[in-house]
Formats: C-alpha cells, structure tokens, sequence
C-alpha cells in the first residue's frame, strides 16, 4: 500500500503498515487486545502520532487524509507530555476533537490522561 506522499520523514516516522490484504486475513475465534486511534490528519494528529510514535509497541499508519496509532494492551495519551513535545498546549478536550474514531475501551483517568485499553478486565478498574 503506497503512503501519503506528504507523510513526515524522519523522528517519530514509521512506514509500518497495520493493513492486510483480504487474502492474508486468518480468522480465529480469539480476543484481540489490540487498541488505537483514527485521527483526521493535522498538525495537532501529526504532533501526536509522532510523539507516540516513539513509544515501544505502537504503530503509526499515515494514509491520505487520516493517521491511525495503534498498540497492543494499552495507550496512554498524556496531555501535558504531548504539549511538550508539539510546543503548545493540548488538553484531553483538543484530542478527543482530532479523534474520529477508536477501538478499544476509552477512559479518560483525569483532565491530563486519555488511557485505552485492549484488555476489558484492565480497564474495569475504573468503572
């Protein structure tokens, strides 16, 4: 699958690819702890898929108008770690704006952290 043409180089960039072909899908009857976010591609969704980007276990997927992060068991979103990385403010408000979808189970833990979860029994804890 081709990348974006805009896509960023550098820190931050990964050219792995989340995608399968219908033909390389194997179905099993298994839960999948898997988490992530679609974001509408931005300079903020750009600011934070490079920032989690370099973080182990999470995968960046850049498309033409989206970027996708995904990872395995949990995210964690932490607003003040991201403003310092992009040079202004984010709060949990301004991510959940640039987020158009997710899979896994959002919690927002505070007005700081923005946590999803793969893993159900994981995140029970907070109900």
């Amino acid at each position: 699958m081709a990348e974006a043409a805009n896509a960023p180089q550098g820190a931050g960039y990964h050219s792995q690819n989340i995608f399968k072909s219908m033909k390389d899908i194997d179905f099993k009857q298994t839960i999948s702890h898997q988490c992530g976010v679609t974001m509408n591609d931005s300079v903020e969704a750009r600011a934070i898929a490079d920032f989690m980007g370099e973080k182990p276990g999470v995968t960046v997927t850049y498309q033409p108008a989206l970027i996708r992060i995904d990872g395995e068991g949990k995210l964690i979103f932490k607003m003040d770690e991201i403003s310092n990385y992009f040079g202004r403010e984010m709060t949990a408000e301004i991510f959940e704006v640039n987020t158009s979808t997710h899979y896994g189970r959002m919690v927002r833990t505070d007005d700081n952290t923005v946590v999803l979860f793969g893993d159900m029994d994981e995140m029970l804890q907070y109900t």
